[in-house]
């Protein structure tokens, strides 16, 4: 059975992807900043999945390696393997390099970027040992298409997009697939309140990438498709 751990799954994308893998049957440990949000995401995907036992979670800051570390081995003890790590974690801070601050560029870095190393290297020797399985990095389409006041950002997802498809090589011929997702403008509240009041109607939904997620698990075991690009079908 396949085993997964999804990193920033109490809502958007992540929380989509959860449910996406568990209604393919998985069990799925889900990470979140806040134990209250994660406790309240588990609830309701296990009431939607019809099984309670197959989902938990845990509040995890993927800048902690000490903290991911524990993750990966409280998921195994759990569910008894890992062979799915999907690194959704992210976070965002837009204004010029000017004005960014020190803390500010630290915590988009270390989140979406070197919380994804410490994710993964955590997560390899699981993953070999349950006879291998996927890595899924969710990036951007910021990760190549740059914009101002982004500059942090964009380093992030572009660091990432180049740590992905390194990482790929290097696991590849343990059975290890890494793709790399790089979706563009999604209906989340990523971008903070006021883009709730936007017309958001054109754009992706968290479940447009979830379903991404599901078919790369459904791939044959030959194929590997290391980066996928997905963006709204229509402009604004």
């Amino acid at each position: 059975m396949n085993t997964a751990i999804v990193t920033g799954a109490t809502r958007g994308i992540g929380y989509a992807i959860a449910k996406g893998l568990l209604e393919m049957g998985a069990s799925v440990m889900i990470t979140g900043r806040h134990q209250a949000g994660v406790d309240a995401a588990v609830g309701t995907l296990g009431k939607a999945a019809g099984d309670v036992k197959r989902v938990a979670g845990t509040a995890v800051d993927v800048r902690d390696a000490a903290a991911v570390n524990k993750l990966v081995r409280d998921t195994v003890q759990r569910f008894g393997s890992l062979n799915t790590l999907i690194n959704n974690a992210g976070v965002g801070a837009f204004s010029t390099v000017e004005a960014t601050s020190d803390e500010e560029w630290a915590s988009v870095i270390d989140t979406n970027l070197t919380g994804v190393f410490y994710c993964s290297r955590a997560a390899i020797p699981a993953i070999r040992k349950a006879g291998g399985g996927w890595i899924i990095n969710v990036a951007s389409l910021a990760g190549r298409n740059y914009f101002a006041n982004g500059a942090a950002y964009c380093a992030s997802k572009a660091g990432l997009v180049a740590f992905s498809e390194s990482l790929m090589l290097d696991v590849r011929n343990d059975n290890i697939r890494v793709s790399v997702v790089m979706p563009g403008s999604v209906a989340t509240d990523f971008t903070g309140p006021s883009g709730r009041h936007e017309d958001n109607s054109w754009k992706l939904t968290p479940g447009d990438i979830a379903q991404v997620v599901v078919d790369l698990l459904r791939h044959p075991a030959r194929s590997l498709p290391s980066k996928v690009e997905i963006r709204p079908a229509k402009t604004k």
